[in-house]
């Protein structure tokens, strides 16, 4: 099971037993709702989502917590509605593979922090005096966001391809794009039900470039199982990169006058060249959602968001990566601005991957990795994990996965040198991992 910031994930009936939906539940309670006793409640389309949100509303209430439940409805209308009580709770894995579940933690109106999270593991559940009760409510999310967009005046109805993936973006992606004026197609949209797999980034995405392409659409968008991912698909077919999604958001915020942004230090450093040719500033947070949303707090940036994961925020509307906002807002693009804007990112080549190591392996690995590494570097950056810049364009950055039991590796650079560097790096990668084995084995024969 892994914890983090990101919330509690773990495989539905193995670590992510009912027993502990039902402690981390009320941990959350006792730790995070003090005053207003209300909390948002919505779930995914997983198998275990039922059963999950059943016994997370039952421990809400036997908290004293009155609970308002959306049942399945996308994590960016949960935390847009949680803005209006003191928190919410969502039963979802997001990306992670169909028999992974989790619990997703909403305070404020945004993700918990790194100090917070401290709190509620901390925390000591008591039995209330008093039960809470229990609501089902709807959402004027979809109205709200499609106000929030200006559409450009064109002549030309846009034709979008959507692919929900059987998620919780079913149905309501579909209303936002009718209500945005736009014709759209669908693939995967039936609640539950998904040739593919929860993620759409690691996803081919076929049937969607099939859509696309045999109907002649100008884009397509593939979300996913909690929407608050987004993946383009452009009128050829091709699946674009996280880092060029977000890089297309970015973009259309600064067609609409912002210039803060802040992004998590996975990045690519196109981002941040286009910000700074338009005028705009650049922070980097730690990678994470709710580390970008407390950077962007802290410096009372615009937009911004995570490369890795295309993840767009737009503080004043959510705290929190909306795929919903992110394809809406994309939308807003022309063709001649969107082909420019992957013209830009089109000399730099993303590797992202991921080593599956246990966790309890993570800090020792870091530790050898940084020591091969140092006499090669000549900045090495520790905001989070090990980022090593190698010169203007080409980074290398080495993480602990939030979410899984993997450490993550990121590396860019020219598209003609990204698969050497990504190589060298994943040799030291596991170079370190057979030292920090080695060592644990021989100090096990010691014992």
């Amino acid at each position: 099971m892994k914890i983090s910031i990101s919330g509690v994930r773990g495989i539905y009936g193995s670590d992510l037993t009912l027993q502990e939906v039902s402690r981390f539940t009320r941990l959350f309670a006792s730790s995070m709702i003090k005053s207003e006793k209300k909390c948002i409640l919505a779930r995914d389309t997983r198998p275990s989502g039922r059963i999950i949100i059943q016994t997370v509303s039952a421990s809400l209430m036997e908290q004293g917590i009155d609970v308002y439940s959306l049942d399945i409805a996308p994590t960016p209308m949960a935390f847009r509605e949680a803005r209006k009580y003191q928190a919410g709770l969502i039963v979802t894995a997001s990306h992670n593979p169909l028999e992974w579940n989790g619990l997703k933690f909403i305070t404020e109106g945004r993700g918990i922090f790194e100090n917070e999270l401290d709190l509620l593991l901390k925390g000591n559940p008591s039995t209330s005096t008093s039960l809470g009760e229990y609501s089902t409510i709807s959402s004027d999310y979809v109205n709200e966001l499609a106000d929030l967009i200006k559409q450009p005046q064109s002549d030309k109805v846009m034709k979008v391809g959507l692919d929900p993936g059987g998620g919780a973006t079913c149905k309501y992606v579909d209303q936002l794009f009718q209500k945005l004026g736009y014709t759209s197609f669908s693939v995967n949209g039936t609640e539950g039900i998904s040739s593919r797999s929860p993620d759409p980034t690691s996803d081919h995405l076929k049937e969607l470039a099939t859509l696309i392409t045999g109907n002649k659409l100008d884009i397509g968008f593939a979300f996913d199982l909690d929407g608050d991912r987004l993946v383009v698909v452009d009128s050829s077919g091709k699946k674009l990169n996280p880092d060029a999604t977000l890089l297309l958001c970015v973009a259309s915020a600064l067609n609409l006058g912002m210039k803060e942004f802040v992004a998590s230090i996975d990045t690519s450093v196109s981002v941040e060249k286009l910000i700074k040719t338009h005028g705009g500033r650049l922070d980097y947070s730690k990678v994470g959602e709710a580390n970008v949303v407390k950077k962007m707090l802290d410096t009372d940036a615009d937009a911004g968001g995570e490369g890795s994961s295309a993840g767009f925020i737009l503080p004043k509307f959510n705290k929190c990566r909306d795929g919903f906002l992110a394809s809406a807002i994309i939308s807003t693009l022309d063709m001649q601005a969107m082909n420019e804007c992957l013209s830009y990112i089109s000399d730099y080549a993303q590797i992202r991957s991921k080593v599956a190591i246990d966790s309890i392996l993570h800090m020792e690995i870091m530790e050898k990795f940084y020591d091969l590494i140092k006499g090669e570097s000549s900045q090495i950056l520790t905001i989070d994990g090990i980022k090593t810049i190698i010169d203007d364009d080409s980074w290398v950055l080495i993480r602990p996965s939030n979410t899984e039991d993997a450490i993550r590796i990121s590396v860019e650079s020219k598209t003609t040198s990204t698969q050497h560097l990504f190589d060298k790096i994943s040799e030291k990668v596991q170079s370190a991992y057979e030292y920090v084995k080695r060592k644990r084995n021989n100090r096990s024969s010691y014992l």
